[in-house]
């Protein structure tokens, strides 16, 4: 069965929420009645996927663990997880939400295996030293801080996790990957992984050693290719601005349903790593998303808060 299939199955046992929900065609949907809206139930956000639904459904809540949840998209994204999932944070600084903390490196193999414990996944939104996507100007202490983050430090969560049997998790990686020169970001596979900084070098790395683990331990591994994360103010502020070449805002609350997103994807299969664009071009003008819609049923959608109006035209 798939993960769909199990959440519709009553004699799954686990914790659940039990929510009422309605979905009818609206703005997104297909001609076959697909669509991906952000549900509400009881004042909580859900990530869900689905076509013409009226009934009862069981959401699975999972214990996560955000690795670098105390930076600026663990602390964006928190808010809307905890209202699907248990969180705990591992991270060398508290968060800024009342979650669950442990204080601790992603370097340090025995604050890991103290993070990961009773867990049932992960998310890592750990990163050091980002440089934007054109400098290959840095020090060795940049050098050193970003191979031990980004390189040795993901390698050492991947390691620990599935000793422990915890074999499926989201690794945030980002679009410096990529040289931020182009105008148009054709896919995933097809971009090369150019970045001239140390920060995307080391990025590009750890996609690589997200699929030596897939690929010799069996884990399931989606990796997160974000751009210019921001708050909801931020974001409307950026979107209301000039344009940065390379750089397209993605606001807090599309980036919360990416990972939502997300953990239901890894949960199925074994072995898998998928690579994703996340932005918030909802008109693909610079990155096809196209992939992130076909595999996670995700698009963005925060910039109908821009202008309600023209959602309301094509609802």
């Amino acid at each position: 069965k798939t993960m769909t299939d199990r959440r519709r199955d009553s004699a799954v046992d686990g914790p659940f929420m039990r929510v009422k929900i309605e979905v009818g065609r609206g703005a997104g949907a297909t001609p076959q009645g697909r669509e991906a809206p952000l549900l509400r139930a009881q004042g909580h956000g859900i990530g869900f996927y689905s076509g013409f639904v009226v009934g009862s459904w069981k959401v699975e809540i999972m214990k996560v663990l955000l690795v670098g949840g105390s930076g600026m998209v663990g602390t964006f994204i928190t808010p809307y997880l905890c209202q699907q999932h248990t969180l705990r944070v591992l991270d060398v600084a508290p968060p800024s939400h009342d979650v669950e903390f442990i204080e601790g490196s992603i370097a340090d193999p025995e604050a890991l295996h103290r993070a990961l414990d009773g867990m049932d996944t992960f998310i890592t939104v750990v990163m050091k030293g980002g440089q934007g996507g054109f400098t290959r100007d840095h020090t060795a202490q940049l050098a050193i801080d970003n191979y031990t983050v980004n390189c040795l430090g993901l390698h050492l969560l991947l390691l620990a996790a599935q000793e422990m049997g915890i074999p499926r998790g989201i690794h945030t990686g980002t679009m410096s990957v990529h040289h931020r020169d182009r105008t148009w970001y054709a896919g995933e596979d097809d971009v090369p992984l150019d970045g001239p900084n140390v920060y995307g070098l080391t990025k590009g790395f750890a996609e690589e050693i997200c699929r030596y683990f897939a690929r010799e331990f069996s884990m399931n591994l989606a990796v997160f290719r974000i751009t210019g994360p921001s708050s909801r103010e931020r974001f409307i502020e950026r979107r209301n601005g000039p344009p940065t070449l390379g750089v397209v805002p993605t606001d807090e609350e599309d980036l919360a349903r990416a990972y939502l997103a997300g953990l239901d994807f890894v949960q199925d299969g074994e072995g898998r790593f998928e690579a994703f664009f996340i932005a918030g071009d909802e008109n693909q003008d610079q990155v096809n998303l196209s992939k992130a819609k076909a595999l996670l049923g995700w698009e963005p959608r925060s910039h109908t808060v821009l202008n309600p109006r023209r959602n309301a035209d094509h609802a």
